[in-house]
């Protein structure tokens, strides 16, 4: 078996840049990454290097997943607040590649762009994403196609309102 510490070097920036894309935070990605390797070295008797950045990835996964439910009862809406999500037209004014592209990532539902990030930012094979969503191969490709779908639907919405503007 591969020493922790080589696990650790070879995985820990793609966990924390896969925990970042799904929480929006980079002290909330730290807290995961660590956690993350936390638990998993708890477990590493169980390891195995073929399986392991997937398995990485679950455990990432399913801790930020963790975050934002422990935070959603916390949060009390104030009717009086007005709506903080931009208008249309503030949105045709955000024109920059990488705000559209978060913005259409960020509407994925969470298993989708989970997928998603993991397929196009880490390379990870549909194999190793399956596993770690818990899910088939197929429906792992499946996932990732209809994401890629909705990000170029929303990329070509963009581009309309250009060119109708």
């Amino acid at each position: 078996m591969t020493p922790f510490s080589d696990i650790y070097r070879r995985h820990a920036r793609d966990v924390f840049r896969f925990a970042f894309w799904l929480a929006r935070d980079e002290e909330e990605a730290k807290d995961v990454t660590a956690e993350t390797f936390a638990r998993a070295w708890a477990g590493a008797d169980d390891l195995r290097v073929e399986t392991v950045k997937a398995y990485l990835f679950a455990i990432a996964r399913n801790l930020v997943r963790e975050n934002h439910r422990k935070r959603r009862p916390e949060t009390e809406v104030d009717e009086a607040m007005p709506d903080a999500r931009p208008d249309p037209e503030a949105r045709a004014a955000a024109r920059g590649d990488l705000a559209r592209v978060r913005r259409a990532v960020d509407a994925l539902p969470e298993v989708d762009r989970a997928a998603l990030l993991m397929r196009v930012t880490d390379g990870t094979s549909y194999a190793d994403v399956a596993r770690a969503l818990g899910i088939s191969v197929a429906a792992a490709k499946v996932k990732v196609h209809r994401a890629r779908l909705r990000l170029a639907e929303a990329k070509e919405g963009t581009h309309e309102r250009q060119h109708h503007s």
